[in-house]
């Protein structure tokens, strides 16, 4: 019989369910902070990770260390985002939320696909999963020639760089997968409109309210968009 999961399903829910399948299961909640793991969990296995994104160069710092664990490398989920702000730029000169939430993500996914095609087994493939947003479907095209480049005067609003960068999400998650051939599966998705810090920044705020996202006073307008809470999110 299959499972019946709803838009309001949470990720506990979810981990309940495929119990016998997921190692070490907890709610995204409880995934934000040690003490809480180690509450529910006591024998579970955690490890520090240094990640700045924004810098290619930590990327592969991070990277070098994750490599190194003894532990296999099943899944690994790419779920970052820069803040919706006025233009800015990362160390490397990338636009701030492209290098962010796209090429730092791209870079250490291609460095960890040899780890993860390691922990290959007869009854398991890795998966990579990247967490995309349906602000893709509000994109044209991505501008290539200027990602090395990047120039202001291109986007007419601060949330068009995100609406980019979560279309190279999805477009790197579906050639991953083409690429691979069947030994590592690649997703993209849209995990549902949820009141984070992202959407609490003030310099993201007159963005989100110039789009309807949110209304006059910061908060979620539900009379335009369905909202999720953070576990219903973490469920997708």
């Amino acid at each position: 019989m299959l499972n019946t999961f709803t838009f309001h399903t949470t990720a506990e829910e979810v981990a309940n369910v495929f119990a016998s399948e997921i190692a070490g299961k907890n709610g995204i909640g409880l995934q934000l902070a040690e003490d809480a793991l180690k509450k529910e969990i006591p024998a579970a296995n955690i490890r520090k990770l240094i990640l700045d994104l924004s810098s290619l160069a930590a990327v592969r710092v991070a990277a070098a260390e994750a490599n190194a664990y003894p532990e296999p490398l099943h899944v690994l989920i790419n779920n970052a985002a820069a803040a919706i702000t006025p233009f800015k730029v990362t160390v490397d000169n990338l636009e701030k939320q492209m290098g962010t939430g796209h090429v730092g993500p791209f870079l250490f996914t291609n460095l960890l696909v040899p780890t993860l095609l390691a922990a290959t087994s007869g009854t398991y493939t890795p998966r990579v999963v990247f967490i995309s947003s349906i602000a893709h479907m509000f994109l044209a095209a991505i501008d290539f020639a200027t990602l090395a480049q990047p120039n202001p005067a291109k986007y007419a609003s601060s949330i068009e760089p995100y609406n980019e960068t979560k279309g190279a999400n999805v477009l790197t998650a579906t050639e991953l997968s083409r690429r691979s051939h069947g030994t590592l599966n690649a997703y993209s998705l849209h995990p549902g409109l949820i009141y984070t810090n992202q959407s609490q920044n003030p310099e993201s705020l007159s963005a989100f309210q110039a789009y309807g996202i949110l209304d006059d006073e910061g908060r979620p307008d539900s009379s335009v968009y369905a909202w999720k809470t953070i576990p219903e999110g973490a469920a997708t």
